[in-house]
């Protein structure tokens, strides 16, 4: 598949009636200050630790639990351990696109502590400028051999991993979004699974849109406020982005709730 070929509007890839379907909670705050306390300290590594101190007073750690939702019709379980998402492994077509930088911390949320989850499993996946995922066929093209805009990274000691990717395309039915699952063990060993989408602020959608090469598709059909899984949790879910290296990029942390599946 030459980049060439994305030019022509894809049609709508499938969709399934459990991409509209929310799940999970998120943290309040009366519930990070129940566990925390009013006080924070920041420790040498410069993660927060929930300790007494009267003198010190620091604002909520960045570990607060983001809301679940659904991991839609696209989830694919490839093996395919990488940072760059951009390059189809099967063909070597790097996939046209703003640079997009993602940087995600992986948080446990303890009952005194928030502390780095080493070794969770990281997955990413998203749409191409053309509104169309790899490994499936929809009624335009049979992508099921492909494997570009997806992959997974490991968290570091820091509980960091990094991905570069594209700024998502559009299809009809959904807002811009990218997805993501986090995988993990709890203490007692059980397998813990957190999904989620990640969405963009419609202001910097339409001005990323209305350049090439995505404004070969014309005018999105979905915003933000009129994506039904969006308007439940999906405000908390914004990446706050920062211009990059000829692209954006964007720091995001997830804390996760291991108590809740022990």
């Amino acid at each position: 598949m030459e980049a060439s070929k994305l030019k022509s509007p894809i049609t709508k890839p499938n969709m399934t009636k459990s991409d509209d379907i929310p799940v999970g909670r998120i943290l309040s705050r009366r519930e990070i200050m129940q566990i925390f306390g009013t006080t924070f300290l920041v420790g040498s590594s410069g993660f927060v630790f929930g300790k007494p101190a009267p003198s010190i007073e620091r604002s909520v750690p960045p570990c607060i639990v983001r809301p679940e939702q659904t991991e839609g019709p696209f989830f694919k379980d490839i093996e395919l351990e990488r940072s760059d998402l951009r390059v189809d492994p099967s063909t070597g077509i790097v996939f046209p696109g703003l640079p997009l930088h993602l940087t995600f911390q992986i948080l446990r949320v303890g009952s005194e502590e928030c502390v780095p989850l080493p070794g969770a499993r990281v997955d990413l996946w998203q749409c191409d400028i053309a509104g169309r995922y790899s490994a499936f066929r929809d009624r335009g093209s049979d992508l099921r051999e492909e494997k570009f805009l997806r992959g997974y990274q490991l968290a570091d000691e820091g509980g960091m991993v990094q991905f570069m990717t594209i700024y998502p395309g559009w299809y009809r039915g959904r807002t811009v979004h990218i997805h993501i699952k986090i995988r993990t063990k709890t203490e007692q060993g059980k397998q813990f699974e957190f999904s989620s989408q990640l969405y963009f602020d419609d202001d910097l959608t339409d001005q990323v849109h209305s350049n090439p090469p995505y404004n070969v598709r014309g005018m999105r059909t979905t915003r933000n406020s009129n994506d039904g899984i969006f308007r439940r949790t999906g405000k908390r879910l914004v990446l706050d982005l920062s211009p990059g290296d000829k692209g954006y990029q964007a720091t995001f942390p997830v804390g996760l709730d291991l108590s809740s599946s022990d």
